[in-house]
């Protein structure tokens, strides 16, 4: 599978989460989506960070400045040089299944793309997270970036495309990197939840979360 071959935007078209939407912020502009096994390199159980990582980088591939657009987003093996460059890890990571974070891909979007991110630290699901919606609405009004999401507990690294707020509460538009398989199109991935809303309150209380979100508006 090649990057002309990935699916771009595929939560195009998927209903808000609850009929009375007080307010609804989503990514703007086009990404693709990057999963396990995309490009032919099998990550399953470990390169979800790095697929998530990817599909930020597309965005600014396909939306950054006019620089940006000749760039294509890291390979694996692209980022794990770029963070023994960087001095972030040693030789011996070149090669390994090692998973990487939010703060990983904050210094590969730097470096790759010469955007700065902010991370966020959020010490628990549930209400905690219910407090970062309205940072989020702000970040995607002004900086329309997909966000990159982690956690201790909860290790499973998530795109963020979107946050809808509701009467009954908050919803994010989580982009799952976990799927294996040949190519679906939108409507498989919208119905196979690969990506979906999902309730705030139903992230782990247990587990603290990290947010990674490119600061694009300072560019």
């Amino acid at each position: 599978m090649t990057e002309e071959s990935l699916l771009k935007n595929p939560h195009v078209g998927l209903p808000n989460p609850e009929p009375e939407t007080l307010r609804c912020s989503l990514v703007k502009g086009d990404y693709l989506f990057y999963h396990y096994g995309c490009d032919g390199h099998d990550d399953r159980g470990w390169g979800c960070g790095y697929r998530t990582l990817q599909t930020l980088s597309s965005w600014l591939c396909l939306n950054g400045p006019q620089q940006q657009n000749q760039k294509a987003a890291p390979s694996i093996t692209d980022i794990q040089e770029y963070l023994i460059v960087l001095g972030d890890k040693p030789a011996t990571f070149l090669g390994c299944r090692e998973w990487i974070g939010t703060c990983e891909a904050a210094m590969i979007l730097d470096h790759h793309h010469d955007v700065p991110c902010r991370i966020l630290h959020v010490r628990a699901g549930g209400s905690e997270m219910e407090g970062v919606a309205e940072e989020l609405h702000h970040h995607f009004r002004i900086n329309g970036s997909p966000v990159m999401m982690g956690g201790d507990r909860d290790n499973s690294s998530k795109g963020i495309l979107g946050v809808c707020t509701g009467v009954q509460g908050s919803y994010l538009l989580v982009l799952d990197p976990h799927y294996y398989g040949p190519s679906l199109d939108t409507g498989e991935v919208q119905r196979l939840g690969w990506v979906v809303w999902k309730r705030v309150d139903s992230l782990d209380h247990n587990s603290f979360y990290n947010l990674c979100l490119p600061q694009t508006a300072r560019k």
